[in-house]
């Protein structure tokens, strides 16, 4: 039952016991145990924020003129309705007598347009209580680390939409239950959790955000026991049983990964040498008639390309040939056809894409210059296509279903398919990037007799399609950040979808030095298949130390 007592709104379910205030959560208490898992949460402070991206937030609760008013709904329901000097908002609590949960309902407005979010706050969190999150496929922290202080947007980074406090055999969690694919984040500031619902950009009218409820529930054990809930219900909602049914029959055979092959033919008779080929999964970089990260979305197979391709094949590997998903050249003929559907950023409205150039610092922000944008093809210049283009979609899997006609081959990889997110241009056909991304991935899933797709990243819309793919470490896609190595100790992301997306290792595998052995560990650790980046045939047959222990590992 929900109800109101005097200024607070209480909530008994078959598990907890929550009461709010003012919005806060400021108890919560499993029931079965009597443990509390808050405390000390000051709830004369505004529950709610709005965001407004380059300005800040403003609390909704404000000092001046605040009002806190209640309300009963139903025996199940009630609404504290809030206003301040500068916005209005409402927390909708409720209970899903089913399983238990609390759940929050957040929405806000205000009459300034440009309004990206509202956040719900969280404080209070008990001492002892670690977050155990889906950043960079699982990561458990202390709150109030500094590591975690960041806004973390769904899906990108945020990889799936749960966070779960847990202590020494109990603790509590907090997740969503969303088919849309609505955007969302997870704000951290200190100890301090914020949850976001997002409006669609463009957002330069936008007044209001909201629409997502929080579930809030208690549970015993460690942090698989509330990811399990949260897996069996990504497994209904997505109707995952067919998506399993589609993996190839060799899925959970590879025992070994090579990311960025280069294409050397030597490289594959020594591997042969030492592992099962069938074993092994090898992510084909440099095959194309173009230089890499050029040109796309022509992916012409060169003749070397064709004949390690074969090879590959011949002998019992598994290779997947490095295409694109929405990365394009700018210079390419077919970006008449696609240049009013580019990523821009829902903040700034700049171009998202990327270049390179070594002398210049590495990676670069695609150019705004419409001249520079259309001759750089030498910085690997490429802005990205939004996936909800039903032509972008058409143009990409008939550019690589054309190439795998060349060069035979049943799997292929798709680089960036961790890069949908909320957009200024967010609906394009009535589709967000992240709907989009997981339309296109089955497209090119389908293509022929059926592929076997990889891909860069997993969240909870890219483990749908893909069967494999690249998972960056904490912060540390091409190089090793400060931390990396207390940043992991929980396998969430292979724990909710191992079954359908393996991962495997990025950059920096080599095992030549000590940074290199962390990296190549911690990507075991958390679930990823042992994954080497190397240089020749020597480097298999005269391994290092890390590099022949992953092979003794792989055999």
């Amino acid at each position: 039952m929900v109800r109101i007592e005097g200024s607070q709104i209480v909530a008994e379910t078959l598990t907890c016991r929550a009461v709010f205030e003012n919005g806060w959560l400021c108890e919560l208490t499993n029931r079965r145990t009597g443990e509390p898992l808050l405390s000390g949460v000051d709830s004369s402070r505004s529950a709610l924020a709005l965001l407004h991206p380059g300005h800040g937030t403003t609390d909704v609760m404000g000092k001046l003129a605040a009002t806190v008013s209640l309300h009963a709904l139903s025996p199940t329901s009630a609404q504290f309705r809030i206003s301040g000097w500068d916005a209005d908002g409402i927390v909708t609590i409720s209970e899903d007598p089913e399983t238990g949960d609390v759940l929050v309902e957040p929405s806000a407005y205000s009459s300034r347009p440009g309004l990206l979010s509202v956040r719900w706050r969280v404080d209070g969190v008990r001492d002892d209580l670690q977050l155990v999150a889906p950043f960079f496929q699982g990561t458990r922290l202390p709150l109030g680390d500094p590591l975690l202080v960041r806004r973390w947007f769904w899906p990108h980074f945020w990889e799936a939409g749960l966070a779960i406090l847990e202590g020494e055999g109990s603790g509590f969690w907090i997740h969503c239950r969303d088919r849309a694919y609505r955007y969302k984040a997870l704000n951290i500031e200190g100890r301090e959790l914020g949850f976001e619902t997002e409006a669609y950009g463009p957002i330069d009218t936008s007044l209001g955000a909201g629409g997502l409820v929080w579930r809030i529930n208690v549970f015993e054990g460690d942090w698989r026991r509330p990811a399990s809930i949260y897996r069996d219900w990504l497994w209904s909602a997505y109707h995952l049983d067919e998506q399993q049914a589609l993996r190839c029959a060799w899925h959970q055979d590879i025992r070994f990964a090579v990311s960025w092959y280069n294409g050397n033919p030597d490289v594959l008779d020594a591997l042969a040498e030492k592992l099962d080929p069938r074993s092994v999964l090898l992510h084909y970089s440099q095959w194309r008639t173009d230089a890499y990260d050029e040109n796309y979305p022509t992916f012409t197979p060169s003749e070397q390309g064709k004949a390690v391709i074969a090879k590959a094949n011949a002998m019992g590997f598994h290779i997947m040939p490095h295409a694109n998903s929405v990365d394009m050249d700018p210079s390419h003929p077919a970006y008449a056809y696609l240049r009013e559907f580019e990523y821009r950023d829902v903040a700034t409205r700049r171009r998202l894409g990327w270049g390179w150039d070594p002398v210049a610092g590495g990676v670069l922000g695609v150019p705004n210059s419409s001249h520079n944008l259309a001759d750089n093809r030498a910085r690997k210049v490429m802005v990205k296509i939004h996936p909800g283009l039903a032509m972008w979609r058409s143009i990409l899997c008939e550019e690589i279903a054309r190439a795998l006609e060349q060069a035979p081959n049943d799997a292929i990889f798709i680089d960036v398919t961790l890069c949908s997110h909320n957009l200024h241009q967010c609906l394009v056909e009535n589709t967000t990037s992240s709907e989009g991304m997981d339309r296109l991935i089955r497209q090119i899933q389908g293509l022929g007799g059926g592929l076997t797709v990889g891909g860069e990243g997993i969240n909870e819309v890219t483990m749908q399609g893909l069967s494999f793919a690249q998972a960056h470490l904490f912060n540390s896609w091409h190089a090793t950040a400060d931390g990396l190595a207390r940043a992991g100790g929980a396998a969430l992301g292979d724990f909710l979808w191992g079954k359908l997306c393996r991962a495997f290792g990025y950059s920096g595998l080599s095992g030549a030095n000590q940074e290199s052995e962390v990296r190549m560990g911690l990507h075991e650790q958390l679930g990823a298949i042992p994954t080497i980046t190397i240089g020749g045939p020597d480097d298999i047959r005269q391994p290092n130390k890390a590099v022949a222990a992953a092979m003794e590992r792989a055999r």
